[in-house]
């Protein structure tokens, strides 16, 4: 996405006009324009000169975002930096982009016109209406003071002569804006009030004195001063209202470190931020902030993380731990190696984030569109209308018709239309940084409210994503210890977290008793193999080794694995008593024979239960999806409150749950995996929890930094509170145009109400300011606090969500892959069991043909249990394929009964 900063924009016509240009640029696939940046953000292959020349070509101004401060900073370290990009650059250049330079301006401005008005309104209204003194001169002289009053007014026009320049320059390129109503009113009640000062002149020559002062009472000098005056003051209000809708963002990057303290050649070096370089060795006191993302090499500290993730309470970290720039070492001495550097780095990510979701519009933000490009013209059109009714049909002196059509102008408001949007997405984003919460685009900060359906992967979302040994089970004959060590060697070469729980309970069960219980690390392990979904062999000892699930290792073992096996039963039974617990049980097999269970389980996070129970009291439907087996789904389920749980997914098919979900109503996904990419991008919102995977977050929509499952009912509330902020805004942008623009026209006059031009400014220019005003209130909101939820809330799609008799969505669903997964697991049984066949080498003597090969073959593969034979005369050799344990002399017999002698078998 390229940005552009674009200047001359005044109020939500220009804006639209702006993006109706840029749209029609070849190559350029969509654009955004943000009137509360003054930004202009392009997608497309478009060059930056097109889209540039596009801009100026509307009446507008525009180059890249921030390119003269980035300029500036680079050129100071460009020579020794080479191919780094400068992240204080960048910086540098979107705080600069953002900071408030109308202010001042309009200030000067403001306060410059408020003492010519004061005077002219003493000579206007303070001598006409209360009688207040003027100098000798004027007594009498009503030329004088007509004069008086044009200069002064002019004044204040040339003050604010940038009304007139870009409300007449938008009107010569057929895309009249706010500043052309503006402009149009003051100037006509200019020109007129000229008009009737010159007819004056007139009449005093020719001794008229009545004419002479019915001309006076025509004077509308003050309003074309005071209407500019009073805009001004609204355009600073709203101006300094704009800017704190940025604070937040420029909060974010006042906490970039500028300077890091790496270990150059052994001794210790301040360079600047930019400078850094991934592998770098950096040393943080306490403190000090943490300059870049990095690894803890050496030391222990408490770590401030709220900059990034809001939350308060310091994080241990200790050697192996990442820390994470901008964040604040408060206690011990820490040395960590540089792991992502620049525009890489958790701050500048986040930044990027927040900033890219203030250069996108939401898709509300298209009825103010609409309705802001036609807004213009058409009030210029009403304003003719009202001056011909009141001047042709009614017959009304011209200089009340005039003043009807003065009022309908300045009344009017587009900018309010405008900025109802943006603002409200601005400070919504900011809200949500400052609370870890990331929404990447302004459309997920408004649609995330509207989910019906929220999905939470388990592992990692609902549960720790970190399982521990709660059970050790031996068979008869075996220690637990024994067990122990001997899952623990086979685990040993396996990266899955399972595998990771039974090391860490081994490992700290011998640490406590290393006398009696052997260390798992003596044992040999080779020929290791990972059966993907089922389990793990290998040779532990030179004796063969198994371990995992239910239907795996029941091909292991030397029972029957069918019902009536007793050995098969007894397995079952305990796997089913641990699932449903909510335990996963690992069973393991040695030589054949069952060995015992270990039983891990993953812990839930203090927080699911809590977060199932907002989520369910906003009106959302909450569905937990693992690949775990139903029993043990179930229970996890019952204890985090959800919904409805689908089990046995596996990660390919989490992505089929939500498209079937997404046909029930729109649906968020919440995950942290790779796994949980496709579905995180298929679902209408995905959530991804910061600590997850790169992967995960990149397919994200939403961000959770804080990776605490509470962030998932803040980000929907936080969402519903801005559309509704939103929603307000516009309400009261429109109602006051409504309203406010009949009542200026004259629809009151015929109870002796009129609007005054001046107090059609004065409105004209709070209107704005009220908007935005509106959407700071945001700031006030507790994003936590459950007190205001509602199941209530009227989502997009307009329908209840279809439950079955059981408040259930995909019942069927559940049941087909029940029924899928008992014959998936029927087929791997059978798979394995043909992987699983056992083999013997017979050594035969007197062969002399192939049909002595015949002889044995088919002697040998009567015998019960061989399921093959491959029998070769010139070597010598039988090899027999077995799916039972078969005793050698069970095979021997078979071979010598046809008159062959059998010297060896292995």
């Amino acid at each position: 996405m390229d940005q552009y900063t674009v200047t001359g924009m005044s109020c939500a016509a220009c804006q639209a006009r702006v993006e109706k240009a840029v749209s029609k640029v070849e190559g350029v696939s969509s654009c955004n324009v943000s009137l509360l940046t003054n930004t202009l953000a392009v997608e497309g292959t478009a060059s930056p000169e097109a889209v540039m020349q596009a801009v100026e070509n509307a009446g507008y101004g525009a180059a890249p975002k921030g390119a003269g401060s980035a300029a500036g900073a680079g050129s100071a370290g460009a020579g020794s930096r080479g191919a780094l990009g400068s992240l204080s650059a960048k910086l540098a250049a979107e705080e600069d982009a953002l900071k408030d330079r109308e202010t001042p301006v309009l200030k000067k401005r403001l306060l410059t016109s408020l003492g010519f008005l004061i005077v002219l309104m003493y000579f206007s209204m303070g001598h006409m209406m209360l009688g207040l003194p003027l100098p000798a001169f004027f007594t009498g002289n009503h030329v004088a003071m007509g004069l008086i009053q044009l200069l002064l007014a002019a004044i204040v026009m040339v003050i604010n002569q940038k009304f007139f320049v870009s409300g007449f320059k938008s009107l010569l390129h057929g895309a009249p804006n706010m500043d052309t109503l503006i402009a149009m009113g003051s100037g006509a009640a200019f020109i007129y009030s000229t008009v009737m000062l010159f007819a004056m002149t007139r009449a005093q020559t020719d001794g008229n004195m009545a004419a002479v002062s019915q001309y006076m009472m025509e004077f509308y000098f003050e309003s074309a001063a005071m209407i500019l005056t009073l805009i001004t003051v609204g355009k600073m209000l709203e101006a300094r209202s704009k800017g704190r809708t940025t604070d937040a963002l420029k909060s974010l990057m006042r906490l970039a470190p500028r300077t890091a303290t790496v270990i150059r050649d052994g001794q210790e070096q301040e360079i600047g931020i930019d400078y850094v370089r991934t592998g770098d060795i950096f040393v943080v006191r306490p403190g000090e902030n943490i300059p870049v993302d990095g690894i803890v090499l050496e030391g222990s500290s408490a770590v401030n993380e709220a900059a990034l993730t809001g939350e308060s309470i310091p994080v241990d970290k200790k050697e192996g731990d990442e820390v994470s720039s901008a964040t604040l070492n408060q206690s011990g001495y820490l040395r960590c190696e540089a792991t992502r550097v620049g525009e890489d780095s958790t701050l500048a990510q986040i930044i990027q984030m927040v900033s890219d979701a203030a250069a996108t519009k939401a898709p509300i933000a298209r009825l103010a569109d609409t309705i802001s490009g036609v807004f213009v013209p058409a009030v210029i059109g009403i304003a003719l209308v009202v001056i011909f009714f009141w001047l042709v049909i009614m017959h009304r002196p011209a200089g009340f018709a005039l003043a009807r059509g003065i009022s309908v102008l300045v009344v009017s408001c587009p900018c309010a239309l405008g900025l109802a949007t943006p603002v409200a997405i601005m400070v919504g984003n900011g809200m949500g940084a400052k609370n870890g919460i990331l929404y990447k685009t302004a459309e997920a900060l408004q649609e995330t409210g509207n989910v019906q359906i929220v999905a939470l992967d388990k592992t990692g979302t609902i549960t720790k994503g970190e399982p521990v040994v709660t059970d050790i089970l031996p068979a008869d004959k075996v220690s637990a210890e024994e067990l122990l060590t001997w899952a623990a060697a086979l685990e040993s070469r396996s990266e899955h977290p399972l595998a990771r729980a039974v090391l860490d309970h081994a490992a700290a069960v011998s640490a406590g008793s290393a006398e009696v219980f052997p260390d798992y690390r003596a044992l040999s392990v080779s020929d290791f193999e990972a059966v993907p979904g089922n389990g793990l062999t290998a040779v532990c000892e030179g004796r063969k080794m198994a371990g995992g699930n239910l239907a795996f290792i029941l091909t292991r073992v030397d029972q029957p694995a069918d019902a009536d096996g007793v050995m098969g039963t007894q397995i079952r039974g305990t796997a089913d008593r641990l699932a449903e617990e909510g335990k996963n049980p690992l069973f393991f097999a040695r030589d054949g024979q069952y060995m015992g269970t270990i039983a891990v389980a993953d812990t839930m996070k203090e927080d699911s239960a809590q977060a199932v129970a907002e989520l369910r009291g906003m009106g959302i439907h909450v569905v937990m999806l693992t690949g775990d087996n139903r029993r043990t789904a179930e229970a996890i389920g019952r204890q985090a409150g959800v919904d409805e749980v689908v089990a046995g997914v596996l990660p390919q098919g989490k992505e089929e749950v939500i498209r079937l979900l997404q046909e029930k109503g729109r649906t968020a996904m919440v995950g942290d995996g790779i796994n949980d990419a496709p579905a995180l991008t298929r679902a209408d919102i995905g959530i991804a929890i910061g600590a997850g995977t790169d992967v995960a977050i990149d397919a994200a929509d939403v961000v959770l930094m804080k990776s605490r499952l509470t962030d998932v009912s803040a980000a929907v509330r936080l969402s519903r509170q801005t559309y509704k902020t939103i929603l307000w805004g516009l309400f009261w942008a429109l109602i006051y145009n409504s309203i406010l623009i009949p009542i200026a026209a004259g629809l009151l006059v015929p109870l002796g109400i009129t609007m005054d031009p001046m107090f059609g400014a004065l409105a004209m220019s709070l209107s704005s300011f009220c908007v935005v005003t509106n959407a700071l209130r945001l700031n006030l909101m507790q994003v936590h606090s459950a007190a205001k939820d509602t199941k209530n809330w009227k989502n997009s799609s307009g329908h209840p969500l279809p439950l079955d008799a059981d408040g259930k969505l995909l019942a069927d669903y559940t049941r087909r892959q029940e029924e899928r997964n008992k014959e998936e697991q029927q087929k791997a049984l059978e798979a394995l069991r043909k992987e699983n066949l056992m083999t013997k080498t017979m050594e035969i003597k007197g062969m002399m043909c192939t049909h002595c090969e015949a002889t044995v073959k088919k002697a040998l593969e009567a015998v019960a249990g061989v399921t093959a034979a491959d029998v070769s005369h010139e070597k010598g050799t039988a090899v027999v394929s077995m799916d039972a344990e078969i005793a050698d002399d069970v095979l021997k017999k078979a071979v010598e009964d046809k008159d062959y002698e059998v010297l060896g078998i292995a």
